[in-house]
């Protein structure tokens, strides 16, 4: 698959700027999605490392339009689908947004790769579509359970693109991470809430909850997982799960950054961060078995140890000045 052409979408964001860096460096010609603006931003694409820049191609769209998607597939022999809206909080003010980019979205990409032939699509879901653990590990067989506009709107792209296999016989597989940090993350994640605070000198610290556990990947983890998918024959058709192998609570989290960053902090709950009660995920904790089984993929930062070596990464990458200064640390994200 390596002279294979890879359209990635979704690429100037956190995750998809990750594994656009990954795919050039591995020698996949790659064609970056990005959502258009006036100011010609590429997102995190503008900041990526010198020996990648200048060494993909960015096409300029918006993923809610059928003609730009099917444009931008021209010619790609792989899709890497992870342009969506994400913030759970927003989601709860904005829900046809959430729709439209998320569901309709993928629909496009879903339609233009059927009349394309695209040879392989991998769709980017969320552990969220689970919602809090009945048991653990969660498996892909794990009932789904969205408990936010935003992981509905999940669920209902996941389903479609399922839909399009079966009906169809696309080739389209799903990747299903679990709470994916580390640079470039947006300050509307609770791992980026927290470093960013401390890093711009605060020592009282405002969250949400603290008793929900998450079972937090690391960003690098998470794009190996996309090129691994993407190589796989027998994942297609299937959900697979990326995760740490570990959980810990966001309480816990915050000591373990405090410690990382070599500061002492104090919580304080700030009412507006807390999710509704019913909405509010207490658990997550992926099994990863089925990812190991079919592509051979393991975390390299996974349990505590790896966890731990992950938040230092991110704590030094917030801690350089131009990069803290892309934040407002001071303002709640949603």
């Amino acid at each position: 698959m390596i002279n294979q052409k890879v359209l990635v979408t979704g690429a100037d964001g956190f995750i998809g700027s990750h594994l656009t860096e990954m795919l050039v460096r591995e020698g996949y010609d790659v064609r970056a999605f990005v959502m258009y603006n006036s100011l010609n931003s590429w997102g995190w694409l503008d900041r990526v490392s010198e020996d990648v820049a200048g060494r993909f191609e960015v096409f300029s769209g918006d993923v809610r339009d059928p003609h730009g998607i099917e444009h931008a597939m021209q010619g790609v022999d792989v899709v890497l689908h992870l342009a969506a809206l994400i913030a759970i909080p927003f989601s709860y003010h904005y829900p046809d947004a959430y729709v439209q980019t998320n569901v309709t979205g993928t629909l496009n990409v879903l339609q233009a790769a059927r009349k394309l032939g695209t040879s392989r699509v991998v769709c980017t879901s969320t552990s969220e579509t689970y919602g809090s653990a009945q048991f653990v590990p969660i498996t892909e067989d794990h009932p789904l359970n969205a408990q936010s506009p935003y992981a509905a709107t999940k669920v209902g792209a996941d389903q479609m693109a399922l839909a399009f296999h079966r009906s169809f016989d696309m080739p389209v597989a799903i990747l299903r991470p679990f709470n994916t940090y580390g640079p470039r993350q947006s300050a509307r994640a609770v791992i980026p809430t927290i470093i960013s605070q401390i890093a711009s000198g605060s020592r009282k610290i405002k969250l949400g909850s603290l008793t929900p556990t998450r079972d937090f990947t690391f960003v690098r983890d998470t794009a190996r997982g996309f090129i691994q998918a993407m190589r796989c024959d027998a994942a297609v058709g299937q959900v697979i799960n990326i995760g740490s192998g570990f959980e810990i609570s966001i309480g816990d989290t915050v000591a373990a950054i405090a410690e990382a960053m070599g500061v002492e902090v104090e919580v304080e709950q700030d009412d507006i961060r807390v999710r509704p009660e019913a909405s509010e995920v207490e658990r997550l904790f992926a099994c990863t078995k089925k990812a190991e089984q079919l592509f051979g993929w393991s975390p390299e930062f996974g349990r505590r140890e790896g966890f731990l070596r992950g938040l230092a990464e991110t704590a030094e990458w917030f801690q350089i000045p131009t990069n803290l200064a892309a934040y407002k640390a001071e303002q709640y994200n949603i």
